[in-house]
């Protein structure tokens, strides 16, 4: 599958240059005849977009403004409550949002400084929030409210320069022919066909791709209970591109096609091969709708988490869940005005961006780049100046965006420290960097020192990683190197190592029990030898265990590179791995 490098990183020494590189090398896709300066222009707007307003929306909503209901909310509801299919078609009935108005929707997203809407066309419980001539369970034949949202919302998205997107969920608890049933469903499964499913699927997605004019983004989800084939995953991608060939396909119909979507979390770093990523998330807990879920993320965590997910190179698709009367709870249009106060002001330094060139800033904030530019998005301002170690390339100026203010800069050995604004942002205060050329820098994150024990904590995050590794989260909020999939892919640390010594090795890891067995050597470059460990069972991909080595590792002093390489992987994959530790042995 193709790829865009948003950046490349060119070893020179202690240094490396990064900068907005060619595209990665690709063979052209065979299917569409695709070339990589083709997927370039196709992709531009949704790189350049950085932010995106995320909607599910449904006949769910209606028990879920009922006060009387207090488990099981949200947009699963219909599943959380084992409904019958003929139980939960009554609050079809009862959804009459006569209080939506699409041009206020497009507007909240646009204030914000969003530049594109997904919304749900239909989610798992099978129902249509569109006319679909296919079925009459459908929001224009099945309500009291006879409309049809996805009308206004296509036409107030072009008015507004909004790009219109659509979510569109394979699975499907209403249709006769969708397979497997749930197992609380009682209708008889005797003629049920999936291929039958696949052709109504398809025709659906036929209507939402003539009907509304141009569509930005088909937001798959719900594929996981069938493989590419069992879906027709190739034939419905073909059709897609067919009726509307710019629009960017994501990768939850079995086919990995434009993009990845990493759900309520953040990775620790962009993905391998520069491959395009889009974080979807709530401002609370639930997607859909629920009246009694008021744990909402203040505006300072989700502008923290926007210009995260921009330093590593990704898009923030952020979620609204609108009640049964076709509103958007009040937590949200606050939270989402104060973002856009903040886009406002300092948006320059999130849209059209690339990743940043430091692996992690040595100051509480984050580092976006664009062209000769750094972008220096401050969490926490220091008491004095600001320094960025590492950064080699010379300051041409400096300036704080909110209020151009221009900052004095002073070239120190490490790197420039820039004045403290006198206009501090509480949210975050960002300062742009012009450079005299694209910005060189020494990632002085990037070697382990010993602790004040002599100890080294090698975590996945630091990782430096050969082949489709991935850095991901899972049980909690500890990144673990996931993916592992190929025994010839390896993971390395570099590290500095003030005198020789022997250590102990302890792995920190997640492997479900039908994937243990793994051989691996734990090894130093160069360097004769190394401790050895099998893989053992912890259960599941989120449960860790620690585990030490049988041996000692003997490092000599100086500079070093540190290497986990599998030897044999006899169950399909290697482990998830959180961190390595190293103890001098007693």
């Amino acid at each position: 599958m193709m790829a865009l490098c948003a950046l490349t990183l060119i070893p020179a020494g202690a240094a490396a240059v990064y900068a907005a590189p060619p595209m990665q090398t690709f063979v052209v896709n065979p299917e569409t005849g695709e070339t990589q300066a083709q997927f370039a222009a196709r992709t531009a707007w949704w790189r350049k977009a950085k932010f995106g307003m995320f909607i599910h929306w449904g006949i769910y909503s209606v028990p879920n403004s009922d006060h009387n209901n207090t488990t099981g909310m949200g947009e699963w509801f219909m599943s959380n409550h084992k409904m019958q299919v003929k139980d939960y078609e009554k609050y079809a009935a009862q959804f009459d949002p006569v209080k939506f108005n699409a041009s206020r929707w497009v507007k909240v997203a646009k204030d914000a400084g969003m530049k594109y809407m997904v919304i749900t066309s239909k989610h798992h419980d099978g129902f249509d929030m569109f006319n679909s001539k296919l079925s009459d369970y459908n929001v224009v034949k099945a309500t009291p409210w006879h409309h049809d949202p996805m009308k206004d919302l296509s036409a107030a998205c072009r008015k507004q320069g909004i790009r219109f997107c659509f979510y569109h969920s394979f699975m499907d608890w209403h249709a006769f022919d969708y397979l497997p049933r749930r197992p609380w469903d009682t209708r008889p499964t005797a003629g049920a066909d999936l291929n039958n499913y696949v052709k109504y699927f398809e025709g659906q997605l036929k209507e939402l791709l003539t009907n509304y004019g141009p569509i930005g983004v088909i937001w798959f989800d719900g594929g996981w209970e069938h493989n590419a084939a069992d879906e027709h995953s190739l034939e419905v991608v073909k059709m897609i591109r067919k009726l509307q060939p710019n629009i960017l396909i994501n990768n939850r119909l079995q086919l990995p096609e434009d993009f990845d979507t990493p759900e309520q979390t953040i990775p620790a770093n962009a993905l391998p091969k520069g491959r395009l990523w889009e974080t979807c998330m709530t401002m609370n807990n639930d997607w859909g709708y629920a009246w009694n879920d008021q744990n909402w993320k203040s505006t300072q965590d989700l502008v923290h988490k926007l210009c995260d997910i921009a330093s590593k190179g990704g898009n923030f698709l952020l979620n609204v869940g609108p009640d049964d009367q076709g509103q958007f709870p009040q937590a949200a249009v606050d939270r989402l005005e104060q973002v856009g106060k903040w886009m406002k002001m300092n948006g320059a330094s999130i849209y059209g961006t690339t990743q940043s060139p430091f692996k992690k800033p040595l100051f509480d904030g984050r580092i976006t780049t664009k062209g000769n530019a750094l972008y220096l998005e401050v969490f926490q301002w220091p008491d004095g100046p600001l320094t960025v170690p590492g950064l080699k390339t010379p300051v041409v100026y400096a300036r704080a965006i909110d209020g151009n203010e221009k900052l004095a800069v002073t070239q120190g050995e490490n790197g420039p420290s820039i004045a403290k604004p006198a206009k501090i942002n509480p949210i975050a205060t960002v300062v742009e960097l012009k450079l005299a050329g694209p910005p060189v820098v020494e990632d002085l994150t990037a070697i382990a020192h010993p602790q004040a024990d002599g100890s080294y904590t090698l975590a996945a995050a630091d990782a430096n990683l050969q082949g489709a590794l991935q850095v991901e989260t899972k049980s909690d909020t500890t990144p673990n190197i996931g993916y592992w999939l190929n025994p010839k892919d390896t993971v390395s640390w570099t590290l500095e190592a003030p005198k020789a010594g022997a250590y102990t090795v302890t792995l920190d890891y997640a492997c479900p029990d039908d994937s243990a067995g793994t051989t691996f050597t734990v090894g130093l470059d160069g360097v004769p030898g190394g401790v050895d460990g099998v893989v053992g069972p912890t259960g599941d991909w989120g449960t860790f265990k620690e585990e030490t080595l049988t041996g000692t590792l003997n490092i000599p002093a100086g500079k070093q590179t540190l290497r986990l390489t599998p030897k044999d992987m006899p169950h399909g994959a290697v482990m998830n791995l959180r961190r390595i530790v190293l103890k001098p042995a007693p």
